[in-house]
């Protein structure tokens, strides 16, 4: 019989090899290995839903590490998440018999609506850029509707100029889709990559630091604050993030007349649902 630390070492090779980022990778990781720290010695094999629940209550209950405040919901739905994960794949490759998780079901979190910028205040912002990469930038999370994880992971072979296609090849759920863009986009993405880009660098990533490094999640973050910080946008600017730049281009998109099958596809949702988030937004100007 395996131990648990050989289902763990197992599962984190399992999500690598479909595809997962590494930040999914470690964040799917931690939280099973929080269940099964919840759970004390009882195998994988032996646990059932009573446990799950057991595990969901004591989320319910504990507080952050480092805030001292309630787990918020989101972060509850990660762990939950986890475990549909693990046991799927337990039960797809015939480790387990029956799935504990499979007929559970838990509150979904309750999202804040995020309100989208309209167009006049994207140009705004593109207006306070200083050089190539700030454009560039703006370019991969409204132009493209990239998540940050999926522009912390481009490289630069997954960018097709010619063709005026950026592709992700790791989305979220190792999903893999293919992006358009426009002649204009495309071309100010090259243009950071020919005339500023660092040609000594990482060979492969696509967008730099000042270190010539790959550029991370939190370096991304603090460019468009201080964008927001310069421009004149009368929103509540700390709580603008990359996010709102994604949701924005889907408002547009749909504005413009675009049909929801081809903004899913655009945005990388499995399923409708997500993509009606913005079909709400949208009616909602236009029912005043």
């Amino acid at each position: 019989m395996k131990t648990n630390t050989q289902y763990e070492a197992e599962f984190k090779q399992y999500l690598q090899e479909i595809g997962y980022s590494k930040g999914s990778q470690k964040l799917l990781s931690y939280c099973v290995n929080e269940f099964l720290k919840h759970c004390n010695t009882i195998n994988i094999e032996e646990i059932n839903p009573k446990q799950i629940v057991s595990f969901y209550q004591h989320l319910q209950q504990r507080v952050h590490k480092k805030t001292q405040l309630p787990l918020s919901e989101i972060f509850i739905s990660h762990h939950l998440y986890s475990l549909r994960v693990l046991f799927n794949w337990l039960q797809c490759t015939n480790q387990l018999e029956a799935n504990p998780i499979s007929n559970l079901k838990f509150k979904r979190p309750t999202l804040k609506p995020r309100q989208p910028l309209s167009q006049e205040e994207i140009k705004e912002l593109f207006a306070q850029t200083e050089n190539l990469k700030e454009i560039a930038i703006l370019h991969l999370f409204y132009s493209c509707g990239l998540r940050r994880g999926e522009a912390v992971s481009l490289n630069i072979t997954d960018i097709h100029f010619q063709q005026n296609i950026l592709y992700i090849r790791n989305g979220k759920g190792a999903k893999r889709r293919a992006i358009p863009m426009t002649f204009k986009v495309s071309k100010e993405l090259e243009k950071y990559l020919v005339v500023e880009r660092p040609k000594d660098a990482e060979k492969e990533a696509f967008m730099l630091n000042t270190k010539g490094e790959r550029m991370l999640g939190g370096q991304y973050n603090r460019i468009l604050k201080k964008l927001l910080v310069k421009s004149e946008i009368n929103h509540l600017k700390s709580n603008i993030s990359l996010h709102h730049l994604r949701h924005s281009i889907a408002t547009h998109l749909l504005e413009n007349g675009l049909s929801v099958d081809f903004v899913r596809e655009f945005l990388g949702h499995s399923g409708l649902e997500s993509t009606q988030i913005y079909t709400k937004v949208n009616l909602k100007k236009y029912s005043l």
